[in-house]
């Protein structure tokens, strides 16, 4: 699926709606409240085009049809969405009490998962209107709420990456040295709207000694000849996140060069193959992680290996130490392990993988190996 229209039909969000409710009865909850968000529009396929003081709120219950409260000025783009026929619309008009309104929906001593992006001043509007209720983030309540993809999803995801992976075979082909990280950076940036990026969420270009920091923030240094660049670059296609990361060097590395990226390939590559149904989260992270401690570089891993993606480009799953959730197909997530020695170089090499019914796969096929540039 590589246009732009939604890919989602008004079932599809029905669903998911369905589902959710399931998920919050199973865990204990009334009910979800669902802000404007990545939440909403995976749930209902409304993105609303400013996220304003007036309140939108998605309220989600076991056994009740869907209600979307939503601001009567706001209400006909409410109604355009690719879900709204499966949910009922119910507007507010400026003057009125959108909480007064918004509680009669709501189980007055009820415990309700609420989305991550809901603003507090709207959450305690309703504590306000109905002090008996208790809330919880959906990231603690229903961590997993989107983290198994659908086909259609998975069908994203892989076009995303594809599209991510042609930025990066036609990038490795512009001068780097004697370049300012910036200019790369906007040109990585331009290429991932040229392969069909809609919204590029980052373009990390580090080099030399910034290569040490996994969060660099693109400045304006001279990339030299004889640095090692960490490339990091991701964003939305179709709604659906791309994220991956290859160091490449400008000119010839040295021998410990090559042997720290050869280190993390084969930590990356021990990530990848932990990777199947049932096994629990942090497993992923102690394969990698244990290779690059085994050749005595552990304290230079500074991250956890992994983070989901979907409608964003991070989510839940986390490939990390203490998360036991098991893997199931469907899950899609990054495996990036990476090493930083301060104030000289980094590597880090990254691929989305998508869990199978026997292991995982790919969504990312650019050579691991080291690349060298002009």
């Amino acid at each position: 699926m590589t246009g732009t229209a939604a890919p989602f039909v008004a079932d599809d969000y029905r669903a998911r709606m369905e589902r959710a409710a399931r998920s919050a009865a199973e865990a204990g909850l009334a009910g979800l409240l669902v802000a404007p968000g990545p939440d909403l529009v995976w749930l209902t396929g409304y993105a609303p085009t400013a996220v304003t003081e007036r309140l939108t709120l998605l309220v989600l219950a076991p056994g009740q049809d869907p209600v979307l409260v939503v601001p009567t000025l706001e209400a006909p783009d409410a109604a355009k969405a690719t879900g709204a026929s499966a949910l009922t619309l119910r507007d507010w008009t400026d003057g009125k009490d959108p909480y007064a309104a918004t509680a009669a929906l709501l189980d007055a001593g009820g415990r309700f998962g609420v989305s991550d992006n809901a603003w507090a001043m709207h959450l305690l509007g309703l504590q306000k209107a109905l002090p008996g209720t208790s809330y919880a983030s959906l990231t603690e309540a229903l961590p997993m709420l989107r983290a198994v993809k659908d086909t259609a999803e998975l069908e994203l995801l892989a076009a995303a990456g594809a599209a991510a992976d042609a930025a990066f075979e036609e990038i490795r082909k512009v001068p780097f040295g004697g370049r300012r990280e910036s200019e790369v950076a906007a040109d990585l940036a331009g290429l991932l709207r040229r392969f069909g990026h809609s919204q590029v969420d980052f373009t990390i270009v580090a080099s030399g000694p910034n290569g040490a920091n996994p969060h660099h923030e693109v400045g304006d240094r001279l990339i030299e000849r004889g640095d090692m660049v960490v490339l990091d670059f991701g964003g939305l296609k179709d709604g659906y996140g791309s994220d991956t990361s290859r160091t490449v060097h400008v000119g010839e590395p040295t021998d410990e060069e090559r042997r720290v990226h050869d280190l993390v390939r084969a930590a990356q590559e021990a990530g990848f193959r932990a990777v199947r149904p049932g096994v629990p989260c942090q497993e992923v992270d102690r394969a990698a992680r244990a290779v690059i401690a085994d050749a005595g570089y552990g304290e230079y891993f500074i991250h956890r290996t992994g983070h989901g993606i979907g409608v964003t480009t991070h989510e839940p799953p986390y490939m990390i130490e203490g998360e036991e959730q098991p893997l199931v197909p469907g899950m899609c997530f990054s495996v990036e392990p990476g090493v930083y020695l301060p104030g000289r170089f980094g590597v880090r090499i990254e691929d989305i993988v998508t869990v199978t019914e026997d292991g995982g796969r790919r969504l990312n096929d650019t050579t691991r190996e080291m690349v060298i540039v002009d």
